[in-house]
């Protein structure tokens, strides 16, 4: 193999890839990145047996070929090169190692044969649907925070994501919760998702995906099956196992009948709520919302440290109400509220509280109360 590319596509496809080789394996081509010139495209794939990258950048093929070589050492050379400038990857008559020559730089790294390296078979997908990378970003950035990061429930390690039916109109909804919270979105149904399977994607596959999707003008094609997931992203193509489990029905701890609204400004609430918060130990977070006719008092008390309290004027007409919430939940929701103002549906101390925007309702959240 043969080839000269330019730095910068190099770079940028690099980057795409390398993240999902994990730093430490105890296989070790799973620590390289296959890279395949034919035609006049460099195809490279990286994989971790869960997930698997693939991206082909434009290239000057002088001799086809393939090899495989360590992801993160490859990335950090081609990183550290001039800028503008062009690479030459060539590999040795005997394939053992592959030179990276650019400008007076030249390097030399071990290869491991290509055919050595796993192939995540996908096997036939049973739904395929168009979506705007828009609207995935919305669906994964308002739902990611509140994926569960505990290992014994892993079918709370990922996004649940599912078509459903709501005011009449078929939605595509994401659903994510660690037991103390829970986000939830919709965005309409594009054709072809109809009757999809419902399916639990990965918190490394969802991260990996947020980043891929950061231009707004690409549309991105979905293929589903019971057991893998592919999203084609211009010239990337990621594709998944999904989490074996089953969801549970979260619709259940979602609270239809809190009559206690509250609204607030996202902006100066959510200052409050990190000032007061300064205050609290690490352990147990919690802010206390003390609610009288149009005022609103946060509390915070730290046996260790001392107290603050800050107040603020908000819409509310009920009953007085005393209330804890963690308050790094209450943030983490808040940085989510894409409008200027929310509305908190309460009903007692102990019960979920609802959040959602006051100006869209494709996003809602629920949030379980402390004791303070």
């Amino acid at each position: 193999m043969r080839i000269t590319l330019e730095r910068s596509n190099l770079l940028k496809s690099l980057n795409h890839v390398h993240r999902v080789v994990e730093r430490r394996n105890t296989i070790p081509i799973l620590s390289n990145v296959l890279l395949r010139a034919d035609g006049a495209s460099l195809d490279m794939k990286a994989t971790d047996l869960d997930l698997e990258i693939t991206e082909a950048t434009p290239a000057q093929v002088e001799q086809a070929g393939a090899t495989t070589v360590p992801a993160h050492l490859l990335y950090d050379i081609v990183r550290k090169l001039s800028d503008g400038s062009e690479v030459l990857l060539a590999t040795s008559a005997d394939g053992a190692s592959m030179t990276v020559a650019s400008g007076r730089s030249k390097f030399s790294l071990q290869c491991l044969p290509q055919s050595d390296f796993p192939d995540l078979t996908a096997g036939s997908f049973s739904h395929t649907f168009r979506l705007k990378a828009t609207d995935l970003k919305m669906l994964i950035d308002r739902t990611q925070f509140a994926i569960s990061t505990e290992e014994t429930r892993y079918y709370l390690n990922g996004i649940f994501i599912h078509t459903i039916e709501s005011k009449g109109d078929l939605k595509l909804r994401a659903v994510a919760t660690d037991g103390h919270r829970l986000a939830r979105a919709d965005v309409d149904a594009p054709s072809g998702s109809e009757g999809m399977p419902g399916i639990i994607i990965p918190r490394k596959t969802v991260g990996e995906l947020q980043k891929l999707v950061d231009n707004p003008d690409l549309t991105v094609t979905v293929e589903v099956s019971d057991a893998k997931i592919r999203f084609t992203i211009g010239s990337i193509v990621l594709t998944s196992k999904l989490i074996d489990g089953t969801f549970p029905d979260y619709q259940r701890v979602i609270p239809t009948n809190n009559d206690k609204e509250l609204k607030i400004d996202c902006q100066s609430f959510a200052q409050a709520v990190d000032r007061v918060s300064t205050i609290s130990s690490e352990r147990g977070r919690a802010v206390k919302l003390a609610l009288t006719e149009g005022q609103l008092t946060l509390t915070v008390n730290n046996p260790d440290s001392g107290s603050a309290t800050e107040e603020l004027a908000v819409g509310y007409e009920n009953d007085p109400l005393e209330i804890g919430f963690n308050a790094k939940y209450l943030l983490d929701i808040t940085a989510q509220l894409s409008g200027t103002e929310a509305v908190f549906m309460l009903a007692d101390p102990g019960s979920p509280t609802l959040v959602r925007d006051l100006a869209g309702d494709d996003a809602l959240y629920v949030l379980m109360p402390m004791r303070v």
